[in-house]
């Protein structure tokens, strides 16, 4: 046992970071939730560099106290601040009952084509992630309200369990998306450009999967029916009850892209606007509680899970284990374009187990350092860099491309939640069957981030024309 202790105390720190980031997978594999794993992994770590330094007594009283900084140190971020915003805005939303009014105008104006039912969805459930921001919650949503409707049409059942389903995910990338506010305190980037940068990718995977939907209609017999007989009355009647929908969205942009004001002003104003609404629509103290209590269930979840992986994140720093990963990747002697797509691989193999937040907040701070250093440094300019983009443009680039690639594993067995939302929503439909359904919009997905990767200009345009990128 002497030897074992003595053994531990001449381990050099990255050595012990590999052990610790070993044994924080196994928690995680063991079913440990993300947070409580990643922070025991990281105070644990934090004690064995502090002692094998300081000794046990003084290093431990070292790792306590850093430890202990960090729940209000990041807590009184404002940036934070937008996740509860925008969890508020899409529940408040959900239950003024404008998703229902949402869905009704796209199936009038969309609903004539191929598909159409499928192609609503798709749009309403687009329509929804600009004000969510949660892939889960818009899943949940929509399984209520699309999926009953698909299949009294004569719908396969599977199909609108897929759809609604694959749907969810375009909250990712749609601002405002919280896991983009996530990935901008991580990295250390502006949030503003981060959610502007995701309005274009996330109207480009809306577009996608429409066009998916419409194929699949055309040249499959007995797919669904479109739906006709609107008159363009009906169709512009059903404007005014989506209309605060598109003034949400009105708001985030000119805030944050005209500069009038900061993401943060601009979801208390859209939380504050989607208030209004609701209370004109007859909502009561019943359905505002039960808005608030969702928004404080989810954000407190969210903020354990920053909690926990920043106490490991800390850890890292000391180990100096994101330095070590970043060398290692640049000295490798193949494409970085190959070595870019194989960490997105394991991104995908990962998200088959882990949930998209927890795997972001535990891999990002060993990953991004290392993508920033083979793009050329986070000095590069786009004519000197690997990839074609600057250093401040792959920042943001990078960000949109692997909360893509994280959302798509919602979709995907074993753990794909969204699946498991709809399938619980929906009694009717099996995992499997949502599972199945999801399988063309999981190939829409490979072809949608293989065109980020190949065309970064969909990405960075409007970055760009804020002064980043």
């Amino acid at each position: 046992m002497t030897e074992l202790f003595q053994t531990m105390g001449n381990m050099d720190s990255i050595d012990i970071g590999l052990w610790v980031t070993g044994a924080m997978l196994v928690f995680v594999l063991l079913g440990v939730r993300v947070a409580f794993a990643a922070a025991t992994a990281g105070f644990l770590g934090l004690v064995w560099i502090f002692s094998a330094k300081l000794g046990f007594d003084r290093g431990f009283l070292v790792a306590v106290k850093m430890a202990g900084t960090i729940p209000h140190s990041k807590v009184s971020s404002l940036a934070l601040s937008l996740i509860p915003a925008f969890i508020l805005i899409g529940f408040l939303a959900y239950h003024a009952g404008l998703t229902k009014s949402l869905f009704e105008a796209a199936k009038r104006w969309v609903g004539w084509l191929p598909g159409g039912m499928g192609v609503a969805t798709v749009f309403s459930t687009a329509g929804f992630a600009a004000v969510s921001g949660a892939s889960v919650a818009t899943s949940a949503v929509f399984a209520r309200i699309a999926v009953p409707e698909m299949l009294k049409l004569g719908y396969d059942k599977r199909f609108a369990a897929g759809v609604v389903a694959a749907g969810g995910t375009l909250a990712s990338l749609i601002p405002p998306s919280a896991i983009l506010v996530i990935y901008a305190i991580i990295v250390e980037q502006d949030v503003g450009a981060l959610l502007m940068a995701g309005f274009l990718p996330g109207a480009f995977s809306a577009l996608v999967y429409g066009a998916l939907v419409i194929i699949m209609a055309v040249t499959r017999k007995n797919f669904g029916p479109p739906v006709r007989g609107y008159t363009w009355k009906q169709r512009f009647e059903s404007v005014p009850g989506a209309m605060p929908i598109f003034v949400v969205v009105g708001i985030i942009m000119v805030c944050i892209y005209g500069g009038v004001g900061t993401p943060t002003e601009a979801g208390a104003l859209g939380a504050f606007v989607i208030l209004c609404m609701a209370l004109y629509n007859g909502s009561r103290w019943p359905e505002l509680k039960a808005s608030l209590m969702e928004t404080a269930k989810l954000s407190a979840m969210i903020f354990a899970i920053i909690w926990g992986v920043l106490i490991y994140v800390r850890f890292l720093g000391f180990a100096d284990l994101p330095t070590a990963f970043s060398d290692w990747i640049v000295s490798l002697e193949q494409s970085p374009l190959l070595t870019l797509l194989l960490i997105l691989c394991a991104y995908a193999v990962l998200g088959m187990f882990m949930d998209a937040i927890g795997m972001l907040l535990l891999t990002l701070p060993v990953v991004y350092p290392a993508v920033i250093a083979l793009n050329g440094g986070i000095d590069v300019t786009a004519a000197e860099s690997a990839f074609g983009v600057s250093g401040t443009g792959c920042a943001i680039w990078f960000g949109i491309i692997v909360v893509k690639m994280a959302e798509l594993c919602l979709i995907t067995p074993p753990i794909g939640l969204n699946c498991f939302v709809v399938a619980g929503v929906r009694p009717e439909c099996s995992v499997q069957d949502v599972f199945r359904g999801c399988t063309p919009f999981f190939v829409a997905d490979v072809l949608t981030i293989a065109a980020l990767i190949a065309l970064p200009g969909i990405v960075l345009w409007l970055p760009g024309m804020m002064g980043y990128g």
